[in-house]
């Protein structure tokens, strides 16, 4: 672990944090349950159940709120370990987390009340409740809180360490929070200036295309917002679980830097039927989300070869032998590994999501949730969970109450998802639609169903495994009586961080591209948004066709 152990109140704020998250995913589990059952005929209608409440419930939950309190806990205590030095406040850590909580609460209650059916993208002129609106904005504030906390542990280290490299754990989490800095301020523009104002009646229109493109500014580094937490624990953590070490430190502060700077500004690929925005400027988003497919391979080499180091280091010979010398009966290596082959698969549909043209096939269909299922739902959520077989033990000073319970909860999730993908994508190629209440839908076409029922099959499995999840974590919590005997994981490199450039460390240096790449991508693109596109949408709910005047 370190020479300072953590103290309880640090444990305590981390905790909560985790409490959020698994009641987050405990309701969203349960409504993306309903949502794939009912799209393959397999759930009667009931008058409590409506489509677009549990797709928002599903995606909000999910998506939002159970991977912001996981990052913020996995980061705060991957600094705080592996600088060996307390969070800089405790009341900072508190007010983020009240904050964010506060926001969940918010837009809990417009979605439950049946007032923000608008999904977790909440494109205009489909209009929720101001508390909606006003809840997206509390948990995003507590994130920067959150964040802030974390940067300015990093900023006391480097006071008192000026010469030393930065621990990889502690760079790859600056790296997430500062990417979430520079991606949140287009959502808070759209949400602060445009959305708002419009819920609260102090303005009767608004401009939707204007909202897309702020909120795709924001919707693709929240893609990298989501994974790069994971990469922390793939590149920091899981080759000492492994038995082994990292191959390449600087092979990752690398791809961590190329992501700050990438990921941004090729939000419009999210775009490509949007009007507005020409195609010359589409065309150039193209050409840069492909960028982004370099660190992913920097990546993919990186894992592959520590991990076959700890293969062989067990004893592994030949070509694949090391293969299975690894520890697949250890929960939080094989839910973590398993997670990094599903990303592979989300690596490659996601970029059938980005080419020009053949983007064209899949659009709006369901092959598109299929992808994020492999990607946020598996690469992500996946290795929450992996983690968290040592995380909750560590914090709670509680044993991990079964680890055959963990065992299934990874691999019958892994199972789920790629019958689960595999049912979404290929019924996607055949024109399913996404984000469509398709069960109770006249124009089901036969041809769909077989991929509808596989999907179903998977997204129960998926759920079981949820289930599985949240059952051995509150066991673990409430009832587990063995003390933990646990640590954080730090691995160790074969090429340490001193064979990186110290360019690396230079920080403002990294920003100052980054806004230029920013500047250069977006402002020809805002342009032509607010050239040809006016404010002169009314608001719609869900439930009325008419608009509201």
């Amino acid at each position: 672990m370190g020479a300072m152990a953590i103290s309880e109140g640090e444990k305590r704020l981390l905790r909560w944090h985790l409490y959020i998250a698994y009641i987050a995913i405990a309701v969203g589990i349960l409504f993306g349950l309903l949502q794939v059952l009912s799209r393959a005929r397999l759930l009667p209608p009931m008058p409590w159940y409506d489509y677009y409440q549990g797709l928002t419930f599903h995606g909000v939950l999910n998506a939002l709120v159970w991977t912001t309190f996981n990052i913020v806990a996995l980061l705060a205590l991957a600094v705080r370990a592996s600088l060996s030095r307390p969070l800089y406040s405790l009341s900072l850590g508190w007010t983020g987390f009240g904050l964010m909580t506060i926001g969940v609460a918010a837009a809990g209650y417009a979605i439950l009340t049946r007032q923000a059916n608008v999904l977790y993208t909440f494109y205009p002129p489909l209009m929720a409740h101001p508390a909606f609106y006003l809840g997206a904005t509390l948990l995003i504030v507590g994130s920067w809180v959150a964040g802030a906390n974390v940067i300015l542990t990093y900023v006391a280290w480097r006071r008192e360490n000026p010469g030393q490299r930065t621990p990889l754990m502690t760079f790859g989490s600056i790296v997430v929070f500062v990417l979430w800095y520079i991606a949140t301020l287009g959502v808070a523009i759209e949400v602060l200036f445009l959305l708002l104002p419009w819920s609260l009646g102090l303005v009767k229109q608004t401009n939707p295309m204007l909202a897309r493109t702020l909120f795709w500014y924001f919707g693709h580094p929240l893609v990298y917002f989501w994974l790069l937490p994971a990469y922390v624990a793939w590149y920091t953590m899981v080759p000492r679980l492994a038995g082994g070490k990292l191959y390449s430190d600087p092979m990752a502060r690398l791809a961590f830097l190329m992501l700050l700077l990438f990921s941004t500004p090729i939000g419009v690929h999210h775009q490509y039927t949007d009007p507005a925005i020409g195609q010359e400027w589409k065309l150039v988003h193209a050409f840069g989300t492909f960028i982004v497919t370099i660190p992913s391979l920097l990546t993919a080499f990186n894992l592959m070869a520590s991990l076959e180091y700890a293969g062989r280091q067990r004893g592994g010979r030949g070509l694949i032998d090391w293969i299975f010398r690894l520890p697949w009966g250890e929960p939080a290596f094989a839910g973590a590994t398993l997670s990094m082959i599903a990303f592979a698969f989300g690596g490659i549909s996601g970029i059938v999501n980005a080419s020009y043209n053949v983007n064209l096939v899949v659009h709006n269909t369901s092959w598109v949730p299929g992808h994020l299922h492999l990607t946020v739902g598996t690469a992500v959520t996946l290795t929450f969970m992996a983690m968290a077989t040592w995380m909750v033990p560590y914090l709670t000073g509680r044993a991990l109450w079964s680890r055959k319970v963990a065992l299934a909860n990874m691999y019958v999730w892994f199972v789920g998802v790629m019958i689960f993908a595999v049912g979404m994508m290929r019924g996607g190629l055949e024109g399913e639609p996404r984000r469509t209440n398709l069960g109770f839908s006249p124009y089901l076409l036969p041809e769909w169903m077989p991929f509808l029922v596989m999907a179903a099959i998977g997204g129960t499995l998926m759920f079981i495994a949820g289930v599985l999840f949240l059952l051995n974590m509150a066991m673990t919590i409430w009832f587990s009586r063995q003390p933990a005997q646990v640590e954080v994981p730090i691995s160790e490199a074969l090429h340490t961080a001193v064979d990186a450039p110290l360019a690396f460390e230079r920080w403002r240096v990294w920003l100052a591209v980054a806004a230029v790449l920013i500047v250069i991508s977006y402002t020809p693109v805002l342009t032509q948004v607010l050239q040809t596109s006016p404010f002169s949408a009314y608001g719609f709910l869900p439930s009325n066709p008419a608009p509201i005047r």
